[in-house]
């Protein structure tokens, strides 16, 4: 029997998404179920390997036919032991047997990535890349991450940390970061940066703005909030707006210049501001860019939403080749 199917899984703090697809990147069945990091996070990699042998059963679909499992998590992975540590969101504090586990309880091989890494891949392979060889993908959340692609695969570093943009410091000695740095770009863009350049923004105002009555009036504000304020003309809002671009088109002018893709894209929670942003962020990237990178690279907004880290998932296990012996 013709092996012609893999599983993405999408493993998130809240929801673990899940997708059967076609070798060429078709997704023919996909669920989710909730979460469970209670017992410290005991239950997730259980549930996962359940959820899996209940779907092929229900779909009447033979292992024979899978390719393997990909798929993306928070925290870092051991990409060569198939593990993962430090995924505090998911309540795992010590090292998990990921791949061990999951091979055993389904009988399939399984490569893990960086979640970041694989919505990466993702839209480079079925998204708003085209399935370009060389794409870097931003994702604006609550944090900024990131991942590289290069030559149709994704770039890990020496130490797996390679597409961490949210850490490239865009304003020396400026706000401090979780990470101990200061002055990065998530805290410039992400949904909390945002929110933190428009309290400063208001408290030296002096102006009139619907923002800065909000905010003095200890109005609850949100990202998303200052981007609506934004494109209804709010003057402070559009400060704002334009000071996050500034920073974000920068960065995306670093990385332009130091890896020269073809395409920059933008997706997150932050992106749902759309072109408004964008056009935006452009237009500082075409400042900063060198000329060469500004030729070649084109920034796009993300297009796959939720779907993003499931599609890239499939492609590491179809990229991997992995099998169990």
């Amino acid at each position: 029997m013709a092996k012609d199917k893999l599983i993405g899984v999408d493993l998130g703090g809240t929801t673990i998404k899940f997708a059967i697809l076609t070798q060429d990147g078709e997704i023919q069945q996909k669920w989710s179920i909730r979460t469970n990091i209670l017992d410290e996070g005991s239950h997730i990699v259980p549930d996962i390997i359940d959820s899996i042998n209940h779907h092929l059963d229900l779909f009447q679909l033979s292992t024979d036919r899978i390719i393997g499992i990909g798929m993306g998590t928070p925290g870092t992975v051991d990409f060569d032991n198939g593990t993962v540590r430090a995924a505090y969101n998911l309540n795992w504090s010590g090292v998990q047997e990921v791949r061990a586990q999951i091979e055993a309880g389904t009988g399939l091989p399984l490569t893990l990535d960086n979640d970041a890494n694989c919505a990466a891949l993702g839209e480079q392979w079925k998204g708003a890349g085209d399935n370009e060889p060389d794409v870097d993908f931003i994702t604006l959340g609550t944090g900024v991450g990131g991942g590289l692609v290069m030559n149709g695969k994704l770039v890990h570093g020496a130490a797996g940390s390679a597409g961490e943009i949210g850490h490239v410091v865009v304003e020396p000695d400026g706000y401090q970061c979780t990470c101990g740095n200061k002055g990065c770009l998530e805290q410039y863009a992400s949904a909390t940066g945002v929110v933190h350049l428009a309290q400063d923004a208001a408290e030296n105002y002096v102006g009139k703005a619907r923002l800065k009555e909000m905010i003095d009036n200890g109005d609850e504000v949100t990202s998303k909030i200052v981007f609506d304020l934004a494109k209804e003309g709010d003057y402070l809002a559009n400060e704002v707006v334009d000071e996050v671009a500034h920073y974000l088109g920068l960065a995306c002018a670093n990385l332009a210049n130091i890896i020269n893709p073809t395409k920059i894209i933008i997706g997150g929670g932050v992106s749902a501001a759309g072109i408004f942003l964008l056009d935006r962020v452009n237009q500082s990237f075409q400042k900063f860019a060198f000329s060469t990178a500004r030729e070649a690279t084109t920034l796009k907004l993300a297009e796959l939403g939720n779907d993003a880290g499931a599609y890239g998932a499939a492609s590491i296990a179809l990229q991997s080749g992995r099998t169990i012996d």
